[in-house]
């Protein structure tokens, strides 16, 4: 599907209403591998504002695991918790998520032609189903801040790989923005989520709450 406007634009825009997550490999000990760009509790706290996202705005979420009974170790218990219901499939030895039937079909089941992707490393476990997705005809959107890797040469090329194959980059706020639309909608959601997970705009909101007494 071709990255371009129209494909993102109109009634065909990304929403609560026609989208998915897919979290792969967010692994407990996969996470020490994150050295990309930021400090791994600060990217820890990403994957989980994303967590919150797909609660909050109610996005039929499918976690995956590889290998965890190995040093990949397993699923971050904070994003089980938050989705006890939700499809988890812990694949035996699958590189690709999409090689796994079990997966695609949990994906397939949402009906949802819109993929939100992030995980752990991004130019494989990230890049690989991102890849395959889009050749099945879905819409993908990956978290850049909510997927890490090695080093910033390792991810920048993962980037550059899915965005050539039209994949959607975008952060885990601009996806949040873009899902509620409009403050007066129920905004007090996204208020609550930014300031737990984005200390810049908890500051901001301190600064305006104490401006309005």
């Amino acid at each position: 599907m071709p990255n371009d406007a129209k494909s993102q634009g109109g009634s065909n825009r990304l929403s609560k209403d026609n989208a998915a997550v897919l979290m792969v490999d967010h692994q407990t000990g996969l996470f020490q591998l994150v050295r990309d760009y930021i400090p791994v509790t600060e990217y820890k706290n990403n994957v989980l504002a994303l967590s919150e996202i797909a609660l909050q705005y109610k996005l039929p979420t499918i976690l995956t695991t590889s290998a965890e009974s190995g040093p990949n170790g397993p699923l971050l218990p904070e994003i089980r918790a938050k989705f006890p219901n939700a499809p988890f499939i812990p694949r035996p030895g699958e590189v690709n998520a999409w090689d796994n039937k079990e997966f695609v079909k949990a994906v397939k089941d949402t009906g949802r032609k819109k993929l939100i992707i992030a995980g752990i490393v991004t130019d494989v476990c990230v890049a690989f189903p991102v890849i395959s997705a889009l050749t099945e005809g879905f819409e993908v959107y990956v978290i850049v801040d909510a997927s890490g890797t090695f080093n910033t040469a390792a991810r920048d090329a993962a980037l550059n790989r899915m965005q050539a194959a039209g994949a959607i980059l975008i952060s885990w706020f601009a996806l949040a923005c873009e899902l509620q639309r409009d403050w007066r909608d129920h905004g007090e959601v996204l208020a609550a989520l930014l300031k737990e997970h984005l200390p810049e705009y908890a500051n901001l909101a301190t600064s305006h709450s104490a401006a309005s007494k």
